[in-house]
């Protein structure tokens, strides 16, 4: 397991099943639910704010986790996808949304359901994307609706897939 360590008097809680690469660091107020798995160098900071993933998620190789100090804290639902290298900071996710590659999503955001942020977007504070669509650009802009292969495939399927990928590291 990676760097787990307590800061402020906080240490982070982990759900059943939940995997944490030996090189990924996760520090302070973070609690994640069950089947969660976090790769490796992926950045976890619960240090200055409160971070909570619910079930089902994967933060990928390389991203970021972050908050802002008494002022944006992050919220992450259920079977969400974090792509490699992205930066989550002080935002709050719903369920089964897909966050591309390189991506930066920053504070207060909201984001609904069923949403996929391209690879290399960059959601600006504040803003708030709707559910069933794909979003795009610097800074990011409403692209295109989902169709129900991608919402299956990308919004559902990759956490599903991250599920089975984690369990490869425990036999």
């Amino acid at each position: 397991m990676g760097l787990i360590r307590a800061v402020r008097g906080c240490y982070p809680r982990f759900g059943e099943n939940c995997f944490v690469a030996e090189n990924a660091t996760v520090i302070g107020d973070v609690i994640m639910g069950d089947s969660c798995s976090i790769w490796y160098q992926a950045i976890l900071r619960g240090d200055v704010h409160r971070i909570r993933l619910g079930d089902r998620c994967n933060v990928q190789d390389g991203a970021v986790i972050h908050c802002t100090y008494d002022y944006a804290y992050t919220i992450i639902g259920n079977d969400v996808s974090i792509g490699h290298r992205a930066i989550i900071h002080g935002c709050h996710i719903a369920d089964a949304v897909l966050i591309g590659m390189g991506a930066i999503i920053m504070d207060k955001v909201i984001i609904e359901p069923e949403v996929i942020v391209a690879a290399g977007a960059v959601v600006t504070p504040g803003m708030k994307l709707e559910s069933g669509y794909i979003y795009g650009g610097l800074p990011a802009k409403k692209l295109k609706a989902i169709t129900a292969v991608q919402r299956q495939a990308l919004c559902h399927g990759t956490a599903t897939n991250y599920v089975k990928y984690s369990d490869w590291y425990r036999t």
